[in-house]
């Protein structure tokens, strides 16, 4: 079973948790000529409202949430939204498209501000990289599940010292992962 968070910020001064989802399954890169349009497939329209369902019975509460342009990343985001009882405003950043940790960072960083708490919709693999380097500590068992793989519609949740203009390999803890399939 997996285990979630009991708040929307950590406790502690400056604290920041980082909700990291991502994007639900899309259709096979050979079935569209751009991967940037490649839709979702029946199966993530059926587990991005899941991945939604479950963000609201843990009482996540994020207060932005940046997404990656392609299609894929929106449609998994306007999928999980219906079920958020306070859905936060969305930001689109060119820059998310397939980003790496460090682009992924200077985002956070850039538009994170003083928020407690952001949502990031992403990509594979930069969102299993950046989740693998910032998570030091954590539950065993979850540590184990992350370190093996970051699955479509998946969510992990990553507690942070500080602002996100201070985000430190090791630093975090793994708060929550959670996947339809968990």
């Amino acid at each position: 079973m997996p285990v979630a968070p009991s708040s929307s910020a950590p406790s502690g001064p400056g604290g920041r948790r980082l909700v990291l989802v991502r994007h639900a399954k899309a259709v096979p890169k050979d079935a569209r000529p751009e991967d940037f349009d490649r839709p979702l497939s029946d199966r993530g329209r059926s587990d991005a409202p899941r991945t939604g369902r479950w963000l609201a019975r843990s009482g996540l509460a994020p207060a932005l949430a940046l997404c990656s342009p392609a299609l894929r990343t929106r449609e998994t985001w306007q999928l999980m939204v219906p079920a958020l009882p306070e859905p936060p405003p969305a930001v689109y950043d060119d820059r998310l498209y397939k980003a790496p940790p460090n682009t992924l960072v200077t985002v956070l960083a850039e538009r994170g501000g003083p928020l407690g708490c952001v949502v990031l919709v992403g990509h594979n693999p930069g969102l299993h990289e950046l989740a693998s380097a910032l998570c030091g500590s954590g539950p065993s068992k979850l540590l184990k599940r992350l370190r093996a793989g970051f699955p479509t519609s998946g969510v992990a949740v990553v507690d942070v010292p500080g602002g996100w203009d201070g985000l430190m390999p090791g630093a975090g803890e793994l708060a929550a992962f959670w996947s339809p399939s968990s």
